[in-house]
């Protein structure tokens, strides 16, 4: 049964058509993914739906009396907004008749209290209250009602939101971006609440495991219209490329007549242009139907990194507390070239607090961190520091470097620059508070590469990028020639863009070997705690010479295996037999060649402890 039904609905913001004519329905219990670039019109479209804002032209229809919840992509407040007053502030119609009892028992309107009780009993709405603080426990927060929204974090805040528009029981459930600022652990959890539940939601988020754990439709808007593709995040991407082959097509047909009419067109003598009116109507018809229909990839995110020293960043015994509080303690670590270092934890665990201490900007409590002279670092921090509202695009970008060195050698103009990444010159003037808050992180990511950093540290650097964005990131990081550390909760963005792990939990930093997905994260994973110990433990003095000859011989394995398995995941992309068998044979290859690169990484990191142990006591 559909319980939301939309025909021909257009919307224009600031002189911009973000959707044209475009008509779709859900059903009972349907989960629907939408996606599209930053500026697309997601957040919009879910505005409208949800009444928030009118829609220009069309018609939308909700089933009668229908429970809708929205979560919105940022909490809003005054600074002495409580907790009880952002949950009884919702515009659910189940605070709305909460809110309105509480206020005419204040005032002692005995009539409407009377039959305000009734509804309410009716609706079964007496245990919403109790449910929000129920789910709030469940997400591990114990929050007072009193509490001063002010001081939450980031991450406190939307579980907060998620909370209360979880309380209601909707059955219409509208989430953008509801992964923002959350840890893996709450991600999951909403992911189970969605998959288990009977509402219909609809999911505006960029975190690919989400769309492809949950959404059973993708809603993609592209170019003011709307596509829809039945099925999970990843059968989306091959209908896409489907879809975008077949407009090729279709364009090159039409460029073709197109190129003759024109010659025609300028060959035609003067007298004839009435009698031919219309054809000159159909050629000006064809011009405005081209277009093009496969986006136009920003370039890679490739620049030139600056040569990094022997010693890079050695952190010696390192401890940090915030009060009472202690984050981690005597963490120690030598980092090497080629490092990929996913940083995970839970909400407050301290991972932005190490970003911060390994870049210098905060001291440790005790313990040393010596960074390399030749070290320099390209700090994307979740507060976007040092971004200047009353700066223009070009004048902040152009404060760090009027050119930038590409990793083809090629130097280019900040403007040129800016351009590539999807800043038209025509926006360089605009002062950075008129942007939006996509374009803000886009920019201040672009800005954080200008100056050729070789040691990249990445807090959140997913939060507000579209996914075009966050895939060109993830190219750049794996063509980087440097290190990189990334504290993140997209899951998908960690296992494509790392090989090792850093894990903060109440039992301290621990290290991992392997990406994000090939770990359970458990208080105490045995299997992988008992590897690392068997690193820890032996402590032989330096290296055989069997040994160091193993350890080259396993290095040049590794790069083997890492193109073989490479060109494997290039591979999935069409079904069609290539040099590594069919499809079936490919994905048996993947997953031996997977393991067989974790256990030579294993015993890599094995021989160089070893090794690190021998110059350390020389």
């Amino acid at each position: 049964m559909n319980i939301l039904s939309a025909e021909a609905i257009s919307k224009t913001l600031n002189d911009t058509p973000l959707f044209k004519g475009i008509s779709f329905g859900a059903s009972s219990s349907e989960k629907i993914g939408i996606v599209g670039k930053n500026g697309a019109g997601k957040s919009t479209l879910l505005k409208v739906i949800a009444g928030e804002i009118e829609q220009d032209e069309g018609t939308i229809s909700l089933k009668r009396n229908i429970n809708l919840s929205m979560l919105e992509q940022s909490v809003s407040f005054n600074e002495d907004t409580t907790i009880d007053d952002y949950l009884y502030r919702s515009k659910n119609r189940a605070f709305r008749l909460l809110n309105e009892y509480r206020d005419s028992l204040k005032i002692g309107n005995q009539d409407r209290i009377f039959e305000l009780q009734h509804i309410i009993e009716e609706n079964n709405l007496w245990d919403v209250e109790r449910r929000f603080y129920a789910y709030l426990s469940d997400l591990n927060e114990n929050l007072t009602p009193n509490r001063l929204l002010s001081t939450l974090s980031g991450g406190q805040l939307k579980k907060c939101a998620i909370s209360r528009a979880l309380s209601v029981n909707p059955e219409l459930l509208l989430l953008d971006e509801p992964t923002n600022h959350l840890d893996i652990k709450t991600i999951e959890y909403l992911e189970s609440w969605i998959i288990k539940s009977n509402a219909t939601v609809l999911i505006v988020t960029h975190d690919r495991e989400m769309l492809n754990r949950c959404a059973s439709t993708i809603w993609e808007l592209d170019r003011s219209a709307l596509y829809i593709h039945p099925g999970s995040y990843y059968s989306y991407l091959e209908r896409k490329e489907e879809r975008i082959k077949i407009n090729e097509k279709e364009q090159a047909r039409l460029k073709t007549i197109l190129r003759r009419e024109l010659i025609w067109l300028k060959r035609a003598p003067q007298a004839r242009a009435t009698k031919d009116k219309n054809r000159k109507d159909r050629i000006k018809e064809m011009q405005d139907s081209l277009k093009s229909v496969r986006d136009s990839k920003q370039n890679s995110f490739s620049s030139l990194s600056r040569r990094l020293g022997k010693k890079i960043l050695e952190v010696n015994g390192i401890s940090k507390s915030f009060g009472k509080k202690l984050l981690f303690n005597d963490f120690s670590y030598s980092f090497k070239k080629g490092d990929r270092i996913a940083l995970i934890g839970d909400n407050g665990s301290g991972k932005s607090t190490l970003l911060d201490i390994l870049s210098g900007i905060q001291e440790p409590d005790s313990g040393s961190v010596d960074i390399g002279v030749n070290t320099f670092f390209g700090y994307y921090d979740q507060l976007s520091r040092g971004l200047k509202a009353d700066k223009t695009i070009l004048e902040y970008a152009e404060e760090i470097g009027k050119y930038v060195l590409l990793g083809s050698n090629e130097e280019v103009s900040t403007a040129r620059f800016l351009e590539i990444f999807g800043f038209a010159s025509s926006t360089h003037r605009t002062p950075i508070s008129l942007l939006s808050g996509g374009e803000r992180r886009r920019l201040y990511l672009i800005t954080r590469l200008i100056s050729n950093p070789n040691f990249l540290l990445l807090d959140e650097p997913t939060n507000d990028l579209d996914i075009e964005t966050i895939e060109n990131l993830e190219s750049y990081i794996n063509d980087f020639d440097g290190c990189v550390v990334i504290s993140s909760h997209d899951r998908a963005f960690l296992d494509i863009a790392t090989n090792m792990t850093f894990y903060i939990s109440s039992h301290g930093i621990k290290l991992y070997p392997f990406s994000y997905s090939s770990i359970e994260f458990e208080e105490e994973p045995k299997e992988v705690v008992k590897k690392i110990k068997k690193i820890k433990i032996r402590e032989k003095k330096k290296l055989s010479f069997n040994e160091e000859r193993e350890l080259q011989a396993l290095e040049e394995k590794m790069v083997e295996l890492e193109k073989i398995i490479k060109e494997l995941e290039d591979s999935f992309s069409y079904l069609s037999p290539d040099k590594y068998g069919t499809l079936n044979e490919r994905t048996l290859l993947y997953n031996k060649s997977k393991e067989e690169l974790d256990s030579c990484e294993l015993r890599w990191l094995e021989l160089e402890e070893i090794r690190n142990q021998s110059s350390s006591s020389s």
